[in-house]
């Protein structure tokens, strides 16, 4: 992925997705979570990390959109909270 930025900001889900992980960024603890959803260290570079979240949120969109019974709400909220939480540490493009 080139510009992580422009990806997000192209970002199109649905608004009670997004309004559950908005509402779940105040439980975010990037220590506990990174590990869990990406088996990543929070030590890791940030853009890597919200790249793999992209690229997992990325497929469950697709299995949400396919309704596919493994599709699991609660992980793609999971998911869309750690990925707002990350670009936050991104630094700002000049």
């Amino acid at each position: 992925m080139t510009n992580t930025n422009s990806i997000l900001a192209t970002l199109r889900r649905p608004k009670l997705l997004v309004r559950a992980a908005r509402h779940g960024l105040s439980d975010y603890n990037r220590k506990r979570d990174l590990a869990r959803l990406t088996g990543q260290s929070p030590r890791a570079h940030t853009k890597t990390i919200v790249e793999n979240l992209i690229v997992q949120e990325e497929h469950l969109e697709e299995v949400r959109k396919s309704g596919d019974a493994t599709y699991r709400v609660s992980r793609h909220i999971e998911l869309l909270v750690a990925l707002m939480a990350e670009c936050r540490l991104l630094p700002k493009p000049i």
